[in-house]
């Protein structure tokens, strides 16, 4: 008993599974037809809220974003059906200037069954449907958020249906946000008969006519030659019918190549949107290679004259070093202070040397009195104290 119990729930999964994926290739199915049949209709005539193919379109796009949507839960644990506009206001507000704040804020549209019908409507006339739907799909966190596991968002089927939305793009739409359309209290019915006709294929051998001539002929076999006309009225339908059947094809042609042209329009502004990026990149790498450039020699330019700046440094080290070692060797002062001491001229012990000693002193070691000293010697002006106290000329005291 056990093992049949867990073969017939297995069975009954499988069931439901297999229930779940018709149903929703079949509401993937409708809806590529009712977008194929608005595409039709808006060569002839503009869309608006009395066109019968927006109208099932409409439903049509509202049962698959409601595809097992989670219901709310309330205070007392019950859960409450819940809108498709709940999903769309969260996940679609990440759009850049998207009409999620205009919608909430219509006065005359209060439900949130009618806030949603309001969405598809000015999605379309923004011709920004597409670009929502994609956003909102996206955002696999919220979409599981709100939706239960087998739901068309969350399947294979999502990419399709985003996929066959862009070329509504191509058409312009006309819609009035205050009429019966939008009421919320009435939910949305699809109409399948459009899509349920049988269409004569043109490579058929036999169309319906001659099937129905043939049946006619066979049931009676009394008939006369005065029975001619039918088959040239026959012929005359046919003629109307391969004349629909070009118009069709014209149509098929005609949507698939307002289809292509939306699809080019929106791959050329991918492109040039890409383009501009890439100049914009090539152009900051250009200016940081600049900017490195010109770091670079003004690094190197300090660092020459941080070199120039040590290299004067240590040669006036050595200037200073040579200097101080000359001007202790050529001091005057020392050879008179000898000769004084010798002579008894030289002042007391208890006195110290004057100021102005000192900076006569001074003014002989610095820079410029040797200088003078130096090219005093050499012109043979000045005699050294050895010669002047050793000339026959001069008596020392």
């Amino acid at each position: 008993m056990a093992s049949l119990s867990l073969g017939l729930n297995f069975s009954r999964k499988k069931t439901m599974a297999k229930n779940a994926a018709i149903e929703r290739k079949n509401l993937i199915t409708v809806c590529r037809f009712s977008v194929k049949t608005l595409i039709d209709r808006s060569c002839f005539e503009t869309i608006d809220d009395s066109c019968s193919e927006f109208t099932n379109f409409a439903a049509i796009l509202e049962q698959v974003l409601s595809h097992r949507l989670k219901g709310q839960i309330n205070w007392f644990g019950y859960e409450s059906p819940r809108s498709f506009w709940d999903f769309i206001r969260v996940a679609c507000s990440k759009v850049p200037h998207n009409c999620i704040s205009s919608i909430e804020n219509m006065e005359n549209v209060s439900s949130s069954r009618a806030k949603g019908r309001a969405w598809i409507r000015v999605a379309l006339m923004e011709k920004r449907l597409s670009e929502y739907i994609s956003t909102s799909l996206r955002d696999i966190k919220t979409t599981r958020r709100y939706y239960e596991d087998g739901a068309i968002v969350l399947g294979e089927e999502a990419n399709m249906l985003a996929g066959m939305l862009l070329g509504l793009n191509a058409i312009d739409f006309s819609f009035c946000l205050k009429g019966e359309s939008l009421d919320g209290n009435c939910p949305a019915v699809i109409d399948y008969t459009p899509y349920l006709k049988f269409t004569q294929s043109s490579e058929s051998i036999s169309s319906d006519e001659e099937e129905l001539r043939t049946l006619g002929s066979s049931g009676s076999e009394g008939s006369t030659p005065e029975n001619i006309g039918p088959p040239f009225i026959t012929d005359e339908h046919s003629w109307y019918n391969k004349c629909k059947r070009v118009e069709q094809k014209f149509r098929l042609a005609l949507e698939q190549k307002g289809y292509l042209e939306e699809l080019v329009r929106l791959r050329e502004a991918q492109l040039a949107e890409s383009v501009a990026q890439n100049k914009i990149v090539l152009q900051q790498m250009e200016e940081t290679d600049l900017n490195h450039k010109l770091e670079k020699e003004q690094l190197e330019f300090i660092i020459l004259e941080l070199q120039d700046q040590l290299h004067s440094f240590q040669s006036l080290e050595q200037l200073s070093a040579e200097i101080s070692l000359s001007s202790t060797s050529l001091d005057p002062l020392h050879p008179q202070k000898e000769g004084e001491g010798r002579h008894g001229n030289s002042k007391s012990d208890g006195k110290e040397d004057t100021p102005s000693l000192l900076g006569l002193c001074g003014s002989l070691t610095s820079m410029t009195s040797y200088k003078s000293l130096t090219s005093l010697k050499s012109s043979e002006y000045l005699a050294s104290p050895n010669a002047e106290i050793n000339s026959p000329g001069l008596t020392p005291f």
